[in-house]
């Protein structure tokens, strides 16, 4: 699985990479910026993936909106599933 940089979170479901690839994360559907609930996906997204954390990708699954469609993971974790946990409060 390659491994590649996030270099900014464009919405709740999609990052751009450091190259600039544009990938929406399988499995993990998250409103559009302007709908209800858009901004705090965001912001979801961005705790689980700051700039320059290190991402597993799969194979290419699809191609949606000018986007690449990948399962996209953390330590091994899967994304869709860490941003649908509770984030953990120090």
């Amino acid at each position: 699985m390659p491994v590649r940089k996030v270099k900014q979170v464009v919405d709740g479901d999609t990052v751009v990479l450091a190259g600039g690839q544009r990938v929406r994360i399988a499995s993990l559907d998250a409103p559009e910026l302007s709908k209800k609930g858009g901004q705090v996906a965001k912001k979801r997204l961005q705790q689980v993936l700051p700039k320059g954390q290190r991402v597993g990708l799969s194979k290419p699954l699809a191609r949606s909106c000018g986007r690449t469609v990948r399962k996209v993971t953390v330590k091994g974790k899967p994304v869709n599933k860490l941003v649908a946990k509770p984030p953990k409060h120090s």
